[in-house]
């Protein structure tokens, strides 16, 4: 049987193939990363609107606030409270983990969407990895890994990118200590978490844990991943950013609305796919629809040693108690 066959969740009414809806929504838990802003602040309005109880972990206080101030003028009812997580650092992930699970609430959808793009100069995160791969990846590898028990009967959507498409993994140098790319520890990042996100179906498939796994990304669009973030060293827009927005505002690329298309279709689909973006352009923008597999996605084998690499990194960060930097 293949595990990366189509899965129905327990919660849903099939229409047709594909096709995502909102019914049974109602009172069932999602969780977002980096709903504070942009794609992901989208996704959870979405949610908020029909129905779902939305947990917002975010890393700033006052932008969560502001989040949930936005959500609810938008959904005047919605069920949406704010917790605490800095992906960077696994204290704080198993921090946000023993809270959930104390909690003891089933996670019906948990959409990993929280990221860090391309910081112009080597960063670490507080355990000493290197900010996109710890942050990206490790961070939410150990989420996803904690939250197990609550996630039996949900679905796990890990938002990739086009990034995942070019490049590859550094296994000789995960951490980019020798030498260091912005763009290529990006991708790195991206094709490790794509990675995982498959094995993650494969071994609840083998092992029975009852969770869907899937991948979606957003395409091309103006977010504030490329745009000024004094905390990764980048004082102002970069060029990629400002040339973003005018090819989005002339329908070229796509729109922070269009963007949370596939990870809400990838987290809502009757029977989903493995992976979902947007269907024009390259596939950098338009409406959701199911996509092939990018070809660094597509080894078993890596996306096994991914899974075991992981799990040796995070204990050993655990073990370090955050004194990496």
């Amino acid at each position: 049987m293949d595990p990366l066959r189509r899965v129905r969740p327990p919660w849903r009414t099939p229409r047709r193939a594909g096709e995502s809806t909102m019914n049974g929504l109602n009172g069932k838990r999602v969780v977002i990363t980096g709903g504070s802003d942009g794609v992901g602040l989208g996704l959870a309005g979405r949610f908020a609107e029909a129905g779902a109880e939305v947990v917002l972990p975010v890393r700033n206080q006052r932008k969560g606030e502001a989040a949930l101030a936005a959500i609810r003028r938008r959904a005047p009812r919605a069920d949406v409270s704010l917790r605490s997580l800095d992906l960077s650092s696994l204290r704080s992930v198993g921090a946000l983990a023993e809270t959930l699970l104390a909690e003891g609430k089933p996670v019906h959808v948990l959409m990993n969407n929280a990221g860090v793009m391309t910081p112009p100069e080597r960063q670490t995160t507080e355990d000493g990895f290197e900010l996109q791969f710890g942050t990206n990846h490790l961070g939410h590898f150990a989420l996803v890994t904690r939250l197990l028990p609550l996630l039996r009967g949900g679905r796990v959507v890990s938002q990739i990118s086009i990034a995942a498409n070019e490049n590859a993994i550094n296994w000789d140098d995960l951490n980019w200590e020798r030498s260091y790319s912005g763009r290529k520890a990006y991708s790195q990042s991206k094709i490790a978490f794509g990675l995982f996100g498959l094995e993650l179906a494969r071994r609840s498939e083998a092992q029975d844990w009852g969770v869907t796994s899937v991948l979606s990304h957003p395409g091309v669009a103006p977010t504030n991943l490329l745009a000024a973030r004094p905390e990764v060293g980048r004082a102002s827009d970069t060029l990629g950013v400002r040339l973003i927005r005018v090819l989005s505002k002339v329908g070229v690329l796509g729109t922070v609305e269009s963007a949370q298309l596939p990870a809400f279709l990838a987290a809502t689909a009757p029977e989903p796919a493995p992976f979902y973006g947007p269907r024009r352009f390259g596939h950098l923008s338009g409406p959701p629809a199911e996509q092939k597999l990018y070809s660094r996605l597509t080894g078993v084998d890596e996306a096994r040693r991914v899974w075991e690499v992981s799990e040796e990194m995070v204990a050993s960060g655990l073990r370090a108690g955050g004194t990496g930097r």
